[in-house]
């Protein structure tokens, strides 16, 4: 009997026990289970409300926690840089000029007007081309060497004003990286007068002036992209209109030999 009673008790307590790791299995499962969801949750919620920020909010928010004073200089420079640029790309649209349709009114001038039937084509044809065929004709009556020589001069005139404004461009390129890591600096420099202040380096000493530091230089960084994108644009629109100009102002030395000696 004390045997029986011994292993129904033995039996007993085995049982229990599988039926408490049964239960405690159950319980890390379930707890697991909420543990994730909440997971998710959290994650589907800062999702939503990341993509619910609109684009405006964020680069205000940016542009508040880089500091208004630093920040405001490159945007300054942007602002300046871009009012030049698209008033170059303005001018240089409308000095571009049709240069083979030019030769052609030109040359149909002299054989039916002489040199001031061509004289009139010029004046009422606008952009830096025309300016340089009228002045070349103004001098006919002294040669064709003075002509040429009236051209050339001419012509470095018309690239001057050609170019005139992309050295401010080229300021802003350069000053607007500049402000940005300036900006770094004096980020670095708020975080370690914060970790002395505290006597103890923590990520939240840290993080404030790394933040400012990295917003002002990718700041000043966009600016000077944005503009060296114009700044390339237009210098490849002044070089095209100098090559023509070059091209025409030879063409009209021809002709005007080919007239001188009929």
């Amino acid at each position: 009997m004390f045997l029986a009673v011994a292993s129904l008790m033995a039996f007993t307590a085995q049982y229990a026990s599988a039926q408490d790791e049964a239960v405690t299995s159950d319980s890390v499962e379930v707890v697991a289970a909420e543990t994730d969801a909440v997971t998710e949750v959290t994650q589907e919620d800062t999702e939503a409300a990341a993509a619910e920020v609109p684009i405006h909010q964020a680069i205000k928010t940016k542009f508040i926690e880089g500091g208004a004073g630093f920040m405001a200089t490159i945007i300054a420079c942007l602002i300046f840089g871009l009012a030049i640029a698209i008033e170059r790309i303005i001018y240089l649209n409308m000095a571009s000029t049709n240069t083979e349709k030019l030769l052609k009114k030109v040359e149909d001038a002299l054989n039916e007007g002489g040199v001031e039937a061509a004289k009139e084509v010029c004046r009422n044809t606008r952009g830096p081309v025309a300016s340089i065929f009228y002045q070349g004709l103004l001098r006919m009556d002294q040669g064709v060497e003075v002509v040429e020589k009236t051209i050339t001069s001419y012509g470095s005139v018309q690239m001057g004003l050609l170019e005139g404004g992309l050295s401010w461009i080229t300021l802003f390129i350069a000053t607007a990286p500049m402000l940005g890591f300036m900006g770094t600096v004096i980020g670095m420099i708020l975080a370690f007068d914060n970790i002395q202040a505290a006597g103890d380096i923590s990520p939240n000493l840290v993080a404030g002036g790394m933040k400012v530091a990295l917003i002002t230089t990718v700041g000043g960084l966009i600016v000077a992209i944005v503009l060296q994108i114009f700044y390339n644009y237009l210098i490849s629109k002044v070089d095209s209109i100098v090559l023509s100009m070059e091209d025409a102002s030879i063409s009209l030395v021809d002709m005007l030999v080919k007239y001188q000696n009929k």
